[in-house]
């Protein structure tokens, strides 16, 4: 088969002149990616954090809607957003450093001894920031193709899991972060880019 037809690998786009000779582009990989915590915890370095993190889901937002009704029927405009909350797993490391910045940031978000809760949100809220990675490591450094930022995040659910005779796998730690907000970059791209709000000549609504 000659190299030249891989270039047919994709789907004809009617208009598309590129689309003949592009071929298919290469996704992004699901398992190619890093985590790192800002200001989560107390202990330093939080690079172990980083190198336990099994999988993390990406964001998701919902809009809510609102209805207006008029003469025969109704119109429907986007209301409020919420940001739904992001599921991280780290496996639980013999040395107890991915356990001790969990105990920390709950330890900061509430003292389970004293029963003493923070004064306000800036005492304990941290940002999650995770990377869509290239494949580059070693000497061939990593490019970071997509980055998601996430602000005010803070533990909504940790859960220590389970310890089992019968199984062969690594103990885990699952937390469940809710945040304010989150940011995609590179600025530009994505959610967070700069999109001018326009006043159309016709109402809608």
């Amino acid at each position: 088969m000659s190299v030249s037809s891989l270039t047919k690998f994709t789907v004809p786009i009617d208009g598309d002149q590129s689309a003949a000779s592009q071929g298919l582009l290469m996704p992004k990989l699901k398992y190619r990616f890093r985590v790192n915590f800002e200001n989560f915890g107390i202990s330093t370095p939080r690079t172990e954090m980083t190198k336990q993190v099994m999988d993390i889901t990406r964001p998701s937002v919902t809009f809510e809607e609102f209805e207006i009704p008029v003469y025969n029927s109704r119109v429907y405009l986007v209301g409020k957003h919420a940001w739904e909350m992001v599921t991280v797993n780290l496996r639980d490391d013999v040395n107890g450093g991915v356990t001790k910045l969990c105990g920390e940031q709950v330890q900061k978000q509430f003292d389970m001894m004293e029963q003493s809760s923070a004064s306000s949100g800036i005492d304990y809220k941290f940002i999650t920031r995770f990377e869509v990675l290239d494949g580059g490591n070693g000497a061939n450094a990593p490019s970071v193709l997509e980055t998601w930022e996430l602000y005010g995040c803070f533990i909504q659910n940790i859960n220590y899991g389970d310890l089992n005779y019968a199984t062969q796998e690594p103990a885990t730690i699952t937390m469940s972060l809710r945040y304010d907000n989150a940011v995609q970059t590179p600025l530009g791209d994505g959610i967070g880019s700069t999109v001018a709000r326009t006043l159309g000549q016709t109402i809608t609504g």
